[in-house]
């Protein structure tokens, strides 16, 4: 019996394999016939200029102001802020092509013209902007990279890409789930004097009522139901001639959350 069900298991995850991937195919393909998405590669940037670098203005008919969402995942919080802010152009930047068909698509159907989504790795960004395009930046959730400082969104190696592209005054906002990487983002700001313009440990028990900052998204949701604050830190990106790494030892996240390694809480 326990053979037959040992089998029976194997197989039945070897079909779930096989949809899984016919799926990631089927919106694959889906998103390359979309209008609101922009697929390139650094080899494809290395060879032509991306034609709306500058000019994303012509795309979207206005020229109203540029926010972006680094690492957007399923497009929740990029369509949730468009819905919301129809004066501004939203636009969702993740590498996970069929994570990003949901929010795409969404937007299609819902008509929404204020935004679009480019399928990239976010190291690349500075290839889609021209300087001064953007005024706001998003990194909701993003894996903290305790490890490896370079990888992480609100490092200064990061930092240093979002300047090239920020208006003055330009504004990042963070939401983490992450101690670390909210401890560490603190600290960054600190060592380099950056200004703060909202900060907290517990979004959601600080009694702010804000309709941007309570969109949530479905890992954001989970993470609340295991009972974990939301962290948030909104403050400007300055043109500077160079940034520190702040030298603080942090100490560790006890738990890997939804979408990083494990996909589970430890």
């Amino acid at each position: 019996i326990v053979k037959v069900k040992f089998v029976f298991l194997h197989i039945l995850n070897g079909l779930k394999q096989v949809y899984m991937a016919k799926n990631k195919l089927s919106r694959f393909a889906d998103m390359a016939t979309y209008e609101n998405v922009f697929q390139y590669t650094f080899d494809t940037l290395q060879q032509e200029v991306f034609p709306l670098k500058g000019k994303w203005h012509t795309y979207f008919g206005n020229h109203h102001p540029i926010v972006l969402e680094l690492g957007c995942g399923k497009g929740e919080y990029t369509v949730g802020l468009a819905k919301r802010y129809p004066e501004k152009n939203f636009i969702g930047i993740d590498i996970k092509g069929a994570r990003m068909w949901k929010g795409a698509t969404e937007a299609l159907n819902d008509n929404l013209s204020n935004v679009a989504f480019i399928r990239t790795r976010i190291e690349l960004i500075r290839y889609f902007f021209a300087e001064g395009e953007v005024s706001e930046i998003w990194i909701t959730f993003p894996d903290p990279q305790m490890n490896k400082v370079n990888k992480r969104l609100v490092g200064t190696r990061f930092m240093q890409k979002y300047r090239s592209l920020l208006a003055p005054g330009g504004i990042i906002h963070l939401k983490t789930d992450s101690p670390f990487l909210y401890t560490y983002t603190k600290a960054m700001i600190a060592e380099n004097n950056l200004t703060v313009h909202f900060d907290t440990d517990n979004l959601y028990g600080s009694g702010i009522e804000d309709p941007i900052l309570n969109i949530r998204t479905f890992y954001e949701q989970q993470w609340l139901s295991r009972g974990l604050n939301i962290r948030y830190i909104q403050f400007e990106c300055p043109a500077k001639e160079s940034w520190k790494e702040p030298d603080i030892k942090i100490e560790p996240d006890d738990y890997r959350s939804f979408g990083r390694k494990g996909n589970s809480m430890a």
